[in-house]
């Protein structure tokens, strides 16, 4: 039996993906070689060695050491796309909460008092005091346009706003999905005249504290900044300056922190933008087939810290390694199989850029024996060795 450990709440949806007579699934598995996690913190979890993989039902991995995990050949998948929709539509609320203190009028609606005056007349009164702008005909800047912002890149586009897309790392399939009248900037600056700005980006070292003071300096006046990428893409300090100033508007975000809690202009949700039925579903599947198919056939895909890698199934067996990416590693790991007088019928390598830890799946015209299998583990610089039997 393969042991799944489940952190977090995964929706159940993922046994539908796992046979059970091959898979055991529970928060209590010691030593599991599956886990499935959400949001969890796993930065100094203590991971067993039988451990194969992670699939992180969502997103971000910011919280996973994925680089320490790609030292020890275990391999990182995540869910892009599978809640995209679900942040998509949250972020519909986010608009709203950017322009007109909605927040606010609802909780003066809840704070009523009823016993003394009527509210359908006081209401006329106060009504103005949450007013704010529309957003059609108005700019917004959209950083980041993965299987997220390109989504609301479209929808702000069919809302009648003037959209502004940044992503210097676009690929041409998701080109492909964004509307053509989305209009496409090549640098941070040229968002300054944006009245609305939406965060849609990964954590990294690129993006953490993204926001600061600097760029801020470069906005427009006024501008309404909606968070629904990382808390950490966005300097807590220097967006409270910029709220304080009223440089910034109103800041919308998902992420809320005891900083922020209090500020003046600041709309906070805890953490919901994947938090739909469907979303969680979607998530949890997508990460469940992710990892039976590399647990069942050693392919790789939407994997963080190593390349794809996928061969169509088969009955032949698999021989599985993980090994620096070094010159001559691949030539040392056929040349053994070879001196064993097995054929090589098929054969895939796959590194992510800037890597030290590459991944290469060959399949075999014979059944791998313990001495080949020992001869490949003791190369120098191979990681791990894992073989997927003939079926």
């Amino acid at each position: 039996m393969i042991k799944v450990k489940t952190i977090n709440n995964i929706s159940p949806a993922c046994r539908s993906v796992l046979d059970p007579k091959r898979y055991e699934l529970g928060e209590d598995l010691a030593d599991p070689e599956v886990i499935f996690v959400r949001a969890t913190s796993l930065l100094d979890y203590d991971f067993g060695k039988n451990l194969l993989c992670v699939a992180r039902a969502g997103i971000g991995v910011n919280t996973i050491p994925i680089d320490a995990l790609a030292e020890k050949g275990v391999v990182v998948f995540n869910t892009p796309g599978g809640n995209a929709n679900g942040v998509k539509e949250l972020f519909l609320m986010a608009l709203g909460m950017a322009c007109r203190d909605i927040l606010g009028a609802i909780q003066w609606v809840l704070n009523f008092d009823t016993s003394e005056r009527d509210v359908s007349v006081v209401m006329e009164k106060v009504k103005n005091g949450f007013a704010g702008p529309e957003y059609m005909g108005k700019k917004i800047g959209v950083i980041g346009m993965g299987n997220v912002g390109r989504r609301v890149s479209n929808i702000c586009q069919h809302l009648g706003m003037d959209v502004y897309g940044y992503d210097p790392y676009l690929s041409v399939d998701a080109a492909w999905a964004i509307s053509n009248k989305v209009v496409r900037v090549d640098r941070l600056e040229d968002l300054r005249d944006c009245d609305f700005l939406t965060l849609h980006v990964p954590l990294n070292d690129e993006t953490r504290n993204m926001v600061n003071a600097e760029f801020l300096s470069k906005m427009k006046d006024g501008v309404r900044i909606i968070n629904y990428a990382r808390q950490q893409v966005v300097n807590e300090e220097d967006i409270r300056a910029a709220l304080n100033t009223g440089k910034v508007a109103r800041f919308v975000t998902d992420f809320p922190t005891n900083t922020l809690i209090g500020t003046k202009n600041v709309v906070m949700t805890p953490h919901l933008g994947g938090t739909t039925w469907e979303s969680e579903e979607n998530c949890a599947v997508m990460a469940a087939r992710e990892a039976r198919d590399y647990i069942e056939n050693g392919n790789i895909t939407n994997s963080v810290n190593f390349g794809r890698a996928v061969m169509a199934p088969s009955r032949l067996s698999r021989l599985c390694v993980f090994h620096r990416n070094i010159p001559s590693m691949i030539a040392k790991i056929t040349g053994a199989v070879s001196g064993a007088g097995i054929n090589i019928e098929n054969m895939v390598n796959a590194t992510l850029k800037g890597s030290r830890i590459s991944y290469t799946m060959l399949e075999l015209g014979e059944e791998p024996d313990e001495a080949l299998i020992a001869a490949v583990r003791a190369i120098s610089d191979v990681v791990r060795v894992r073989v997927i039997h003939a079926k």
